[in-house]
């Protein structure tokens, strides 16, 4: 029996990996857009920001995981495509979907570190779902072992890694989302985040069995080593210009408040300049 498949009607075939993505992004932006509603801020940018993230993660995720796997997919270019087989690389979706955030914030001119606290919280429960897509794909899992909580794959058992990362990202979620309702610096939470669950990860992959690999090193330790290191540099540097960085009582970032305030006076000018050749049109007659 194929665990993978969820529904299958006729030529139809719907998988759990496909559903538990979907819905671990629709449960993500849906934490985002009541962060947004709490804040008072925008959420057309809140829309514009998850309508560029969500196919850039999907897109760097599977572009990561295939640069790494090339050895089998060179030889195999028409795999590439077959996302729903497995083969979405978590660090590849965060760092596209990062630079896509950032190449928007950029351009709008609003705080890339505010948005990111914001999303912060949403990716790690993003990612506490969509692990168990791995089981299902019977990927992802650790090394033999006889512990009573160990899962069968083919005929022997194996530590359940995606297990021990889907409950370390719940803690992680706990861990931003009360902090996120304390009076914090910009970027916080984000930089959490980066240093939290990439401490889990690095442990965990140690017990991983099918890691992917740079040289001898295992990928996702190397990455989580970097990750954990920018995360602290982001805590000194926020913490050196408090003036600049810290957030109101509402939790409301000032820049995404002023951004925001921007682009409602350039709204009101605009209007203003429609209505005044009708002012000078009643006066003439």
């Amino acid at each position: 029996m194929d665990t993978s498949i969820a529904i299958s009607l006729g030529s139809l075939t719907i998988r759990w990996y496909g559903i538990l993505v979907t819905l671990a992004f629709a449960v993500g932006s849906y934490l985002a857009y009541r962060e947004v509603k709490r804040l008072k801020l925008d959420l057309d940018e809140l829309l514009n920001i998850l309508i560029i993230t969500i196919p850039s993660s999907i897109l760097g995720a599977r572009l990561y995981y295939v640069i790494m796997r090339w050895d089998i997919y060179g030889a195999s270019p028409a795999d590439i495509l077959k996302t729903w087989q497995g083969g979405l690389a978590v660090h590849g979706g965060i760092i596209a979907a990062a630079l896509a955030i950032l190449i928007y914030c950029r351009l709008r001119k609003q705080s890339f570190l505010a948005w990111a606290d914001i999303l912060a919280p949403s990716l790690a429960i993003g990612q506490a779902i969509g692990r168990w897509g791995n089981y299902f794909n019977q990927e992802a899992y650790g090394y033999v072992t006889n512990l009573p909580w160990a899962i069968r794959i083919g005929e022997n058992y194996h530590h359940p890694t995606f297990l021990y990362e889907s409950l370390w990202n719940l803690l992680v979620f706990a861990l931003l989302y009360i902090y996120s309702r304390r009076r914090h610096y910009t970027g916080a939470i984000f930089a959490i985040y980066l240093i939290a669950y990439s401490v889990g990860r690095f442990f965990i992959e140690m017990l991983r069995e099918d890691s992917l690999m740079i040289g001898s090193l295992r990928a996702a330790m190397v990455i989580s080593v970097l990750s954990i290191l920018a995360g602290l540099i982001i805590l000194y540097l926020i913490q050196r210009k408090p003036a600049a960085s810290t957030i109101d009582q509402k939790g409301a970032s000032r820049q995404l408040k002023r951004a925001n305030q921007r682009d409602a006076q350039k709204k009101q000018e605009s209007q203003k300049k429609q209505e005044s050749p009708k002012k000078t049109v009643k006066k003439s007659k």
